[in-house]
């Protein structure tokens, strides 16, 4: 699989900033298979202002994005908040197949500090089939978690993705969480993190392909890799 890892730093308070961008990335990587975005890329992680940033994945506010993988033929994977039908905002991670259909999405189930205040907690562990491969989803937190790879793992899970928004002076957690996943379920890892700075917070990036050894087989370090395509 050519996957890309798009650290980026999105746009702080800016929805229609981060879907140009996110829809320009995928029409780059025609060449790819897949293009995974960080966590709560759409909105930036700004919690103060999160659900103003709300959206619904089949809705218009995102619908350049999924044009963009369809012409591209490219699947993507997303972070953004999530409004939901039932009222709240879930912390979400949306997937899109290469027509441009979502294939499906996955809510982060365990919440960080005061994202607990924020957002509606997840409650579903299941792998999405994603560009031929059965994807087991985590955001940020849920990658220090044994548990929740392993229960993904045992559900057909062939290739784990975490989205991330891990900030200092937390980075050598997920450093080692993202390796130690890999090598706990013989399975390989895409983890790919935010990058910038929303006050009081630094992004530690280190976004990273990891195989199913605990090998990393591409790093992209703490700065945003100018958009172009990293591919593992």
């Amino acid at each position: 699989m050519n996957a890309v890892l798009a650290q980026l730093e999105p746009v702080r308070r800016d929805l229609a900033a981060n879907v140009r961008t996110a829809s320009e990335v995928v029409g780059r990587c025609a060449r790819s298979d897949l293009v995974v975005f960080p966590e709560l890329f759409l909105s930036g992680y700004d919690l103060e202002v999160v659900e103003d940033f709300a959206v619904d994945p089949e809705g218009d506010e995102i619908a350049p994005i999924r044009e963009a993988c369809a012409r591209a033929s490219v699947a993507a994977i997303l972070g953004y908040a999530e409004a939901l039908a039932c009222g709240g905002v879930a912390n979400s991670a949306v997937f899109l197949d290469a027509r441009g259909n979502v294939a499906g999405s996955y809510r982060k189930t365990h919440l960080f500090g005061e994202e607990k205040e924020r957002f509606v907690a997840g409650d579903s562990l299941t792998p999405v089939e994603l560009a031929g491969r059965r994807f087991g989803p985590m955001i940020c937190f849920d990658v220090e978690f044994p548990e929740v790879a392993r229960t993904l793992a045992r559900r057909g899970t062939d290739m784990l993705v975490t989205i991330s928004a891990n900030m200092e002076p937390f980075g050598p957690d997920h450093d080692t969480a993202a390796r130690a996943r890999a090598l706990e379920n013989g399975l390989p890892h895409l983890y790919v993190n935010l990058v910038g700075e929303v006050d009081p917070n630094r992004f530690t990036g280190n976004s990273q392909a990891v195989d199913p050894e605990a090998r990393v087989l591409l790093r992209a370090e703490t700065e945003p890799p100018n958009t172009r395509p990293d591919l593992v």
